[in-house]
């Protein structure tokens, strides 16, 4: 891959309203004052030190993530895109998200956020029934996601929210009732996550001490099972494990990421990967909100890690993002960032068990079957 295929920019908003005890995240909640136009010029700082190392690049896609951005001044968002717009070209056609909660008072910023050039929004609706809302820490009703869901189809071109699933206790026909009101809310785009205990959030401690009931490995498997079967008979199959799309609405700027592109990372705990003088670079920043500010006060950015990554790591990433894929990945693509091809036996017995399929443009792609076992697939072949 060269410089200048798909670009895109990721910019982390690390505050929250209140940390939701599934999520382990780099989010903070932070009471007290806050000067956000100071924190708004370490961003146009630390975009205008990413460019200097990676300049001339056409920027297809922007990426607001958190935290919340949708706790952002609508002008800190204008603020940070004219930055971008500043030492980068944006595209006619770029991409341009925003991730928010559906509270209310976030969704009376939308008209704002599409004023300073927000063009999709990705809602963090995470159930459409009150008791898990409530388990799973959200500060939303079913009523304010319902509304904000469609406030966001009015104002933005393109939006999609979020359905955490698999959650404690929840049964195969909840699921299946719920995901049939998603598709019916749904304009065209939904990420459907199984909930995961992740180490470090409260969930996990729940769960260690026996307080926290998960679905078995095999309910789990029924519920991906009759995930991808409902959307796809209604017109948004799945395009990667866990995001869905009618065609022509998916998430180019996620799109970067699992094809394996380049992207740069702006703010507390931004990860990026950058082609400089055709090598490539693993780079995050500072995770702390506020000792990242004083890093890119002092030397122009945040940067924690930048590594140059060897050829084998760059195979092992292509191969952990792109098999995620429906399409799939290209073989030859992975032999010349690996320097090696990938393990004709490791191919033929993946096959020969159903876990993957050549496709007749000669990429590899995961098949149904393999989709569960995902991480085991994706271990073999880069063995």
């Amino acid at each position: 891959m060269t410089a200048n295929s798909d670009f895109g920019v990721y910019i982390h908003w690390p505050f929250c309203a209140a940390k939701c005890p599934y999520c382990d995240f780099n989010s903070h909640v932070h009471r007290g004052a806050f000067d956000e136009t100071s924190f708004v010029n370490a961003y146009a700082k630390e975009i205008a030190a990413t460019a200097a190392r990676a300049p001339d690049r056409l920027v297809r896609s922007i990426f607001f993530g958190g935290g919340t951005p949708s706790l952002m001044h609508p002008a800190s968002v204008e603020a940070i895109l004219n930055a971008v717009a500043k030492h980068w070209q944006i595209a006619d056609d770029a991409e341009i998200t925003l991730e928010a909660n559906p509270t209310s008072v976030e969704a009376e910023r939308f008209r704002g956020y599409r004023a300073a050039g927000v063009n999709r929004v990705s809602l963090g609706v995470q159930s459409l029934r009150p008791e898990p809302l409530a388990r799973l820490g959200r500060l939303h009703t079913v009523e304010d996601a319902v509304a904000a869901v469609r406030l966001a189809q009015d104002i933005f071109p393109r939006s999609s929210f979020d359905i955490i699933y698999a959650r404690p206790e929840q049964t195969l026909g909840e699921w299946e009732e719920e995901l049939t009101d998603a598709l019916a809310l749904s304009a065209g785009h939904l990420s459907l996550y199984q909930l995961t205990i992740e180490q470090g959030t409260r969930y996990y401690d729940l769960f260690h001490a026996g307080k926290l009931k998960m679905p078995s490995e095999d309910l789990s498997a029924d519920m991906f099972e009759m995930t991808q079967e409902l959307t796809a008979s209604y017109g948004l199959p799945a395009y990667e494990i866990s995001n869905h799309a009618r065609p022509g609405q998916e998430s180019r700027h996620n799109l970067t990421y699992w094809r394996y592109g380049e992207y740069a990372g702006i703010g507390p705990g931004a990860h990026g990967r950058l082609l400089i003088n055709g090598a490539r670079h693993a780079t995050a920043a500072e995770k702390m909100p506020f000792a990242w500010w004083e890093k890119v006060m002092e030397k122009g950015d945040g940067l924690e890690v930048d590594d140059l990554l060897t050829w084998d790591e760059e195979g092992d990433e292509y191969l952990v993002m792109g098999l995620r894929l429906r399409e799939g990945i290209d073989p030859s693509r992975y032999a010349a960032l690996a320097r090696r091809q990938l393990a004709a036996g490791q191919i033929d017995y993946l096959k020969d068990i159903g876990f993957i399929e050549t496709l007749p443009n000669g990429r590899l792609r995961v098949t149904d079957k393999g989709w569960p076992v995902l991480d085991a697939v994706v271990a073999d072949l880069a063995a």
